[in-house]
């Protein structure tokens, strides 16, 4: 299923979400409802497909632990790393949303209301546990369409509120997420170095298709920005997964040339448009 892949800026597509993160929490009556009937909890999460692989650290996540007098720190005080993972892969009708916290997220309903906001359907939603901790899914159509979320600034604009809603009900949260240095009560304590978490790989996926894996620190629009700079060079975004996870994001897309998997010279071609602009130092155009 192809991804429609719209041209609107990176400024169009933040301030068009200034409306979101304006959204209170006095319609949440709306869809208590459906979270009675549709929420489900399971004992354990099963994998859905291939998740994107951890690399290794880059950076030390801040936490608000507690030190006790052994010099040992409280387990229920160390700040777990939110995540958020945008999947168009498991499910060809929705777009999967999955969101942890540790064991700290509710049923989520302001957030569910927040995606309706956005013209959405929440078709499901279920919560998993895990020794990791507890797992919200949804499965989200859009409203006029009933089909899955194409537009990357749609699919941008659910990161960013959910997000948004992190910071909001879990402040200790925004000290984990790139977004808590222009919103949140804690910002970042440590800050990601570009060029060494900046990661760029392009592998064969069959005749027809090959697999591009992305890991950057993460910003507001990334999502939008990564899908204009590989169709810039007129190469087709098929499907893929968006990760945030912490302060880093990863992103997994299935990419083709018309029609084709992706020769050795247009992967080279590829992953060095991608590396230069995720590692361009920026610069205000007023500067000089």
């Amino acid at each position: 299923m192809a991804v429609a892949m719209a041209s609107a800026s990176l400024a169009t597509t933040l301030s068009g979400l200034n409306k979101v993160f304006e959204i209170s929490r006095s319609s949440v009556a709306s869809v208590a409802e459906f979270s009675s009937s549709g929420l489900k909890t399971a004992r354990s999460c099963p994998l859905h497909g291939q998740r994107l692989s951890s690399s290794r650290t880059v950076i030390r996540q801040a936490s608000a632990a507690t030190t006790l007098e052994d010099g040992s720190q409280s387990e229920a005080d160390i700040v777990p790393t939110p995540k958020v993972i945008i999947d168009q892969d498991s499910d060809p009708d929705a777009t999967i949303l999955k969101i942890t916290f540790g064991d700290r997220l509710g049923a989520l309903l302001d957030t569910m209301n927040a995606l309706k906001n956005l013209g959405l359907n929440v078709l499901k939603a279920n919560v998993c546990l895990d020794s990791s901790g507890k797992h919200n899914k949804f499965a989200l159509t859009k409203v006029d369409t009933g089909r899955k979320v194409e537009e990357p600034e749609l699919l941008e604009a659910i990161r960013l509120t959910v997000i948004n809603n992190l910071i909001e009900y879990h402040p200790e949260s925004s000290a984990q997420l790139a977004m808590g240095v222009a919103f949140g009560a804690v910002p970042p304590t440590q800050q990601v170095d570009v060029d060494i978490a900046t990661r760029i790989n392009v592998v064969d996926d069959g005749p027809d298709r090959s697999l591009l894996l992305v890991e950057t620190a993460d910003r507001p629009g990334l999502l939008v920005d990564l899908v204009k700079i590989i169709t810039d060079i007129n190469i087709a975004v098929e499907s893929g997964e968006f990760d945030t996870e912490g302060l880093l994001a990863k992103a997994k897309f299935h990419v083709s040339y018309k029609g084709k998997a992706i020769i050795k010279p247009l992967q080279q071609v590829l992953a060095n448009s991608l590396r230069y602009f995720l590692r361009r130092p920026s610069t205000e155009e007023a500067s000089f």
